[in-house]
């Protein structure tokens, strides 16, 4: 009796193909049970939590009345916010300042100067403002962590409440 016949069998009984594939499925059965990776584990097993502040600028708002809308984040003092299109819940809003808006002016001698513009707000729709919002983030070796988000400069942050929605930039963390 031949090892191999003409059709590839094993003995004339088993398909050398049939025998791999059944190979291929065991080593997958062991490599699942018996080798399961590296265990995981969360962020907050590995880093503590800690007191943050994050300094966001609001460019060209456009708002009916800046004074009101001011006014409504120094009585409510928080805001929820949604850092990459995930939300995070609740933070505290710990000061927020109105930034007077400028324009560039050339000069005689061809350089320029940032003036404060000298058109009233009533007259436009848009407003600047520097916000510094607290919470507790968990920090870790690349950085603050919000949520599952890394909490870096640049990263724009939502802000969301019952009036408003609107994006910001961050200018400054600290821990």
């Amino acid at each position: 009796m031949k090892l191999l016949d003409s059709q590839g069998r094993l003995f004339g009984k088993v398909s050398l193909l049939d025998l791999g594939a059944a190979a291929v499925i065991f080593l997958v059965i062991i490599g699942i049970f018996v080798f399961p990776g590296t265990p995981v584990t969360s962020v907050a097993q590995v880093t503590s939590s800690k007191p943050i502040e994050v300094d966001v600028i609001v460019r060209g708002l456009s708002v009916r009345n800046p004074k009101q809308l001011i006014r409504q984040f120094q009585e409510e003092k928080k805001t929820k916010i949604i850092i990459r299109n995930q939300t995070y819940g609740e933070v505290d809003v710990l000061a927020v300042q109105p930034l007077q808006k400028q324009v560039i002016v050339p000069q005689p001698d061809g350089s320029v100067k940032a003036l404060p513009d000298p058109r009233t707000s009533e007259d436009s729709y848009s407003t600047n403002m520097l916000m510094t919002l607290g919470g507790q983030a968990q920090i870790t070796p690349d950085g603050a962590v919000l949520g599952n988000n890394k909490v870096k400069i640049g990263t724009t942050i939502e802000l969301e409440g019952s009036t408003y929605n609107f994006n910001s930039s961050v200018i400054d963390v600290r821990y």
